[in-house]
């Protein structure tokens, strides 16, 4: 059964980016430990799904525009799923689907899409909310790093209380702290 995982790193204090919508805080951090990890996560992925400001940073921060094949680096042949509201450039050569509303109505666009693996909503904490919402979030692993920001983007904007989330592994890699919870479904 596809799962929909969300899988990020954050700083200490709750923000997954800083008030520019960068994510230089986490790349300052040596990555060794973390990056075998991500590989192993990624090989389970099916289908990306992320937001516009997300899409657009890995767009300036890879330079895709310039050279394109880097997508294919990190993010492979999976179909990418871009929640927007605004007319964005697709990288040539990517399977990048652009989409609005809500996230309900595309999920079954986005569980063919993954096949028999695992659909990886990589941000931002908003659009994550919004599956959390739709009772469609089923994972939340989070990777702690070493760093604390004065304000950013929040981690997850909603209310998700014990009711919903079950701690089911932590673990530490390098200087990381690893999370992850399983999510309820929002009771009726």
């Amino acid at each position: 059964m596809t799962r929909a995982i969300f899988y990020t790193a954050s700083t200490v204090n709750g923000f997954l980016a800083d008030p520019e919508d960068s994510l230089e805080w986490l790349l300052t951090i040596p990555q060794e430990e973390a990056t075998a990890d991500i590989a192993a996560f990624t090989a389970s992925i099916g289908v990306l799904v992320e937001g516009s400001s997300t899409y657009e940073w890995v767009l300036e921060h890879e330079g895709l525009r310039a050279h394109p094949e880097r997508w294919q680096q990190f993010y492979g042949d999976r179909p990418t799923f871009v929640f927007t509201h605004r007319d964005l450039d697709p990288v040539p050569g990517a399977d990048i689907r652009f989409v609005q509303g809500e996230v309900a109505a595309h999920w079954a666009d986005i569980v063919a899409a993954a096949g028999d693996r695992d659909v990886w909503i990589g941000g931002g904490g908003d659009l994550v909310g919004q599956f959390a919402d739709a009772g469609l979030l089923d994972e939340v692993v989070i990777t702690f790093a070493p760093v604390t920001l004065a304000a950013g983007k929040p981690l997850l904007p909603r209310d998700l209380d014990h009711t919903r989330l079950e701690l089911t592994s932590v673990r530490q890699a390098g200087p990381f702290a690893e999370l992850t919870y399983r999510v309820k479904a929002p009771l009726a």
